[in-house]
């Protein structure tokens, strides 16, 4: 037998469980970012299920528009310790060998071979 309950016996099941459900109206568009990539969702439906005092969203449908991530810049800490051996073995100067440690995310031997290049 199959039987299907109707939305309103559903909201009441889900209240017992202590689940809420609504949407958002009039979203235009959501953006996912990571570091990588951005993720642009035109014109979606989106909906919020609250469960246990977390929020999950629910987006549906609409235009998707993926690009690389424009903010890749991560700023990235290099010791000064690094900066001297890299400006040492190389023989360029502080502001350079920071720049190069900065560009390979503070690999030495990277940086070195950069420089030397």
């Amino acid at each position: 037998m199959n039987r299907r309950m109707n939305p309103r016996g559903a909201r009441r099941m889900m209240k017992k469980m202590g689940m809420n459900m609504g949407g958002v109206d009039n979203v235009e568009e959501v953006i996912i970012r990571t570091t990588t990539k951005e993720i642009t969702i035109e014109h979606p439906e989106v909906s919020i299920l609250e469960m246990q005092g977390q929020k999950i969203f629910q987006i549906i449908g609409g235009k998707i528009v993926e690009k690389a991530s424009e903010n890749n810049s991560t700023s990235f800490n290099v010791s000064e310790e690094d900066v001297k051996l890299v400006a040492d073995q190389t023989g360029k100067n502080l502001q350079e060998a920071k720049n190069a440690l900065e560009e390979c995310e503070g690999d030495l031997a990277k940086a070195i071979l950069l420089l030397q290049s």
